[in-house]
């Protein structure tokens, strides 16, 4: 007796413009949800600095908050290919907010700072790791919630 599989482990892979459109997402997240629960986190004086820090970056010299907007899109591309293993429902909205917190939040602390010769996982100070999580976790639900938008908003599917 054959057994029907429970679940397809065939995926899609996302169209460029769905990509696109993940790139779109996770840049305009930076801007309204990741810097928004910054400006919380600084009202509350859980942060010292205010959001969209406007120090200029290297190489072009760029306000920060363009910087960080500019990765979160390379984010939500990455968003985008690995959403379709998310499960549906409300449980899609706890893993973007997990996918959001975890994948930037590892990828700095171990990747990105020793190449920035900065300590990895800042040292290990649970503050600044918390914070991280939190502004990284909004960044999450906000890709998702754009994403949403523009599903919405074209008539696609979310």
């Amino acid at each position: 007796m054959a057994e029907a599989p429970l679940r397809s482990s065939v995926r899609i892979r996302p169209s460029p413009a769905r990509l696109a459109l993940g790139f779109a997402a996770g840049f305009l997240a930076v801007l309204v949800f990741h810097q928004g629960m910054y400006a919380f986190l600084y009202a509350i004086g859980f942060i010292a600095n205010p959001p969209y820090p406007v120090q200029p970056i290297p190489p072009f010299g760029l306000p920060r908050f363009w910087s960080l907007a500019f990765w979160g899109g390379v984010w939500g591309i990455v968003f985008v290919l690995v959403e379709q293993y998310f499960p549906r429902g409300a449980k899609y909205w706890l893993a973007a907010l997990l996918f959001g917190a975890l994948a930037p939040s590892l990828v700095y602390w171990f990747i990105v700072a020793p190449i920035k010769g900065t300590p990895i996982a800042g040292g290990w100070k649970i503050d600044a790791m918390t914070r991280g999580l939190i502004l990284n976790g909004a960044w999450g639900l906000g890709t998702a919630a754009v994403l949403w938008l523009f599903a919405r908003v074209s008539g696609s599917r979310p």
